[in-house]
């Protein structure tokens, strides 16, 4: 299936829960084996490029998806069923895409390139912000990375550390500072096969491990003027759209939120196939038959409705940040409760290799780690309740 042919169809036609089941079902077939090597699973963003899928959140005036933010969870969680690394990428791409379409900074032959390269080739973007130096930059601070000023362009030089996609990515949307006696801040654009660019491959952690976040280096690597796409001096922050800021706080805990909830989801199937095809001697029956089974699994069906109704209101509604950040919290906690609720019923057979729920279990503690991060969230929340924020 083309891109033509998918848009050709409509979103709402081809987004069906059959669709998307196949989806699924297609990516969690090598889903044990990118975990096992932590490779990155360049065929999955092959297939979703055939599927259409890469270009989905680009704006629809420029020939994309133009996917609302309800459609794009619905794809996003379909593919962390099969395999969550595949969707971590694909989150990062349609966060982007979202708020590349009306931001009014980006020279606007580079904000057409990027969309087209996604729709017709499926070229993948993401930000680069974190740094050893500064952690994460949600937390405050300027970066280290420093573009330098040239009669005719930039040498960018840093260090950027948890590059989700990398092995992947055509474009890298860089945080970084001018070296202006007031330094500029802001993004610097980089096409990937620029030279001066080096992954360090030191990606190696317990979940997610097929998403190849990967230390980069950039060492002089020679930009044009005009690839300092959304920039603003140090000491001239641009006034707060706190609309906007509210918009992709919104979209980040919706999107992650629903990548952590189809680790749960795989979890949970997986679970009622097992207690229903384990039949211990001493039972001469399925563990389904047992109360103590359907209870539990009727506590894991309660979070996983919980994790819905919630991810549903953030899709479709205009919560502010703090309602995002508590939401994200809560989807992302539910999630990891419903896995250790599966491994606490299977006992040694969860935590076999030969079983996924250990690869669950794994993937979905990584949720704990994206922003914004429970302390943070709560702190804002409280804030807010005593009039702080």
């Amino acid at each position: 299936m083309s891109v033509v042919n998918l848009l050709e169809r409509g979103i709402e036609n081809v987004l069906d829960d059959a669709f998307l089941a196949v989806l699924s079902r297609e990516l969690a077939e090598d889903a044990e084996r990118y975990d096992r090597d932590s490779e990155f699973p360049h065929a999955n963003l092959e297939r979703l490029h055939r599927y259409g899928l890469l270009g989905l959140a680009t704006d629809g005036r420029a020939g994309g998806g133009g996917a609302n933010l309800a459609q794009l969870r619905r794809v996003i969680g379909a593919v962390a069923v099969g395999e969550p690394s595949t969707a971590l990428v694909l989150c990062m791409q349609y966060l982007y895409h979202r708020r590349l379409a009306d931001n009014p900074n980006w020279p606007e032959h580079l904000k057409r390139r990027v969309m087209r390269e996604a729709l017709e080739e499926g070229a993948l973007i993401n930000s680069l912000r974190v740094e050893p130096e500064l952690g994460s930059p949600a937390r405050g601070g300027l970066p280290q990375t420093v573009a330098k000023r040239q009669a005719d362009g930039w040498l960018l030089d840093g260090h950027k550390l948890y590059t989700t996609g990398i092995p992947g990515l055509t474009w890298l949307a860089v945080w970084a500072r001018s070296d202006d006696p007031v330094p500029l801040v802001g993004t610097w654009l980089v096409h990937r096969d620029t030279p001066g660019i080096r992954i360090v491959e030191s990606w190696d952690h317990l979940g997610m491990r097929a998403t190849g976040s990967h230390e980069v280096i950039f060492e002089s690597v020679r930009l044009p003027l005009d690839h300092a796409v959304d920039v603003y001096p140090s000491d001239r922050p641009p006034a707060l759209d706190a609309p906007a800021v509210a918009d992709f706080n919104r979209a980040m805990a919706t999107l992650l939120g629903a990548i952590y909830d189809g680790v749960a989801r795989a979890a949970r199937d997986w679970l009622v196939e097992w207690l229903a095809q384990r039949a211990p001697a001493s039972l001469g029956a399925p563990l389904s038959s047992l109360g103590r089974g359907q209870e539990a699994v009727g506590q894991i069906e309660g979070w996983l409705l919980s994790n819905r109704l919630q991810l549903d209101a953030l899709s479709e509604r205009p919560l502010t940040s703090q309602e995002a950040g508590l939401i994200k919290v809560a989807v992302t906690e539910n999630a990891v409760a419903v896995v250790e609720k599966a491994l606490e019923l299977t006992g040694n057979h969860g935590l076999s290799r030969h079983h996924p729920l250990q690869r669950h279990y794994r993937n979905v503690l990584c949720g704990r780690v994206h922003t914004p991060q429970r302390d943070s969230a709560l702190v804002l929340a409280g804030k807010t309740a005593f009039g702080l924020a």
